[in-house]
């Protein structure tokens, strides 16, 4: 072989190493890409199934008690589990602009709960009433509580990982929720001891709680949001 033939080879070798490498980098990008859009979904399904299992067990349980306390927090994790459709689809996508729509779909429906919770607390200042069934009523809150709070460690931790606004704001929906469910069992505790006007004063100040994180998940999205531009 030839000192030129060699050198011919060399070069198409050299430029079929590169022309892999560069393939085989792109491929990576989309590997990413696909890994970050299936660990979303994992972590959207994964808190939307221990959701509705609280709600299920909420749910026959407020059959059962009749407490608006317990409908309200009912409300509250029916609107939390909501926001999973956007930010599924968003991750099955794999759009960061579906993404930040769903992270304003999320501080929308946080601020929605915080509606809801305050004017139940109001109606309930002005038309007082003592909820029945108190120790179900404490494990509705407990169960509310304790799926609330896992949802929102998943969504948290997967949003931080996956850099991903819109779900560390959906974990922060989770955990204000928590507060709520957190708060069924504070009114089962005070309307045991004959003190049933706490109930909607306990409401208030849960509405209080959830306009911060109303606050602080917007700060979050708009700060995400200004960075893409």
């Amino acid at each position: 072989m030839t000192r030129q033939a060699l050198t011919c080879e060399h070069i198409s070798g050299h430029e079929d190493d590169h022309h892999h490498g560069g393939h085989g980098h792109s491929h990576g990008l989309v590997d990413d890409s696909i890994k970050r859009s299936r660990e979303g979904l994992q972590a959207v399904g994964l808190s939307l199934a221990i959701l509705a299992l609280a709600a299920g067990a909420q749910l026959a349980i407020f059959i059962a008690s009749g407490s608006i306390a317990l409908l309200a927090d009912l409300i509250h994790n029916f609107g939390d589990a909501s926001t999973a459709i956007p930010l599924g689809a968003a991750f099955l996508l794999r759009s960061a602009r579906a993404e930040r729509w769903a992270g304003l779909f999320v501080v929308a429906t946080i601020f929605i709960s915080a509606c809801v919770a305050g004017v139940e607390a109001i109606s309930r200042l002005i038309h007082p009433q003592t909820p029945t069934h108190l120790f179900a009523l404490a494990a509705a809150g407990l169960i509310g509580f304790g799926g609330n709070w896992i949802a929102a460690q998943i969504r948290t931790r997967a949003g931080k990982r996956l850099d991903s606004p819109a779900l560390v704001a959906d974990g922060n929906h989770a955990r204000a929720d928590s507060y709520v469910s957190l708060a069924v069992v504070a009114t089962a505790a005070v309307v045991a001891v004959g003190l049933p006007i706490v109930d909607p004063l306990i409401g208030l100040a849960i509405t209080a709680v959830i306009l911060k994180i109303t606050r602080d998940s917007w700060r979050t999205v708009r700060h995400a949001h200004s960075h893409s531009h």
